[in-house]
């Protein structure tokens, strides 16, 4: 739930209508004030507008751990499924390497076919070790389990 809304802020902040929104704000505030000290109002943030200048940084802040928050959660999201795309390449290397063995154990059983040796097929008949794969993976130094 609050990635979700982690997610939503980081998605507005990032719309083009956003900047155009703060930029409008920002010469609002400082219009408002620069018109108040003109008519000898009181000001609510007069010049160099200290309140404006602390409120852009905490929303700069807010931003940047928005941000950072979202880039952890998708990082995350990619690991994850690079690591079903390897599952799913090592199912497919394993189904493939049966069909193979089941091709030439068929025909090696038919007597229409002359029996050969082909070593290319018995080498793509051997399914691949997973666990050598799995060792490779995890022996790589920027490896971060999820």
């Amino acid at each position: 739930m609050l990635q979700r809304v982690v997610d939503h802020m980081a998605k507005l902040f990032s719309r083009p209508w956003f900047i155009g929104a703060i930029s409008i704000v920002i010469a609002g505030w400082i219009g408002l004030n620069l018109i108040s000290a003109t008519l000898g109002r009181h000001t609510i943030d007069p010049p160099p507008f200290a309140w404006l200048g602390g409120a852009i940084s905490l929303t700069s802040l807010y931003m940047v751990v928005l941000i950072l928050a979202s880039q952890k959660r998708e990082d995350q999201l990619a690991h994850h499924r690079e690591m079903l795309i390897l599952e799913l390449a090592i199912l497919s290397e394993q189904k493939i390497a049966k069909v193979i063995q089941l091709l030439e154990e068929s025909r090696r059983d038919n007597p229409i076919l002359r029996n050969r040796l082909d070593p290319e097929a018995e080498t793509m008949g051997r399914a691949a070790n997973t666990q050598s794969v799995l060792n490779a993976i995890t022996e790589t130094p920027d490896f971060t389990p999820a």
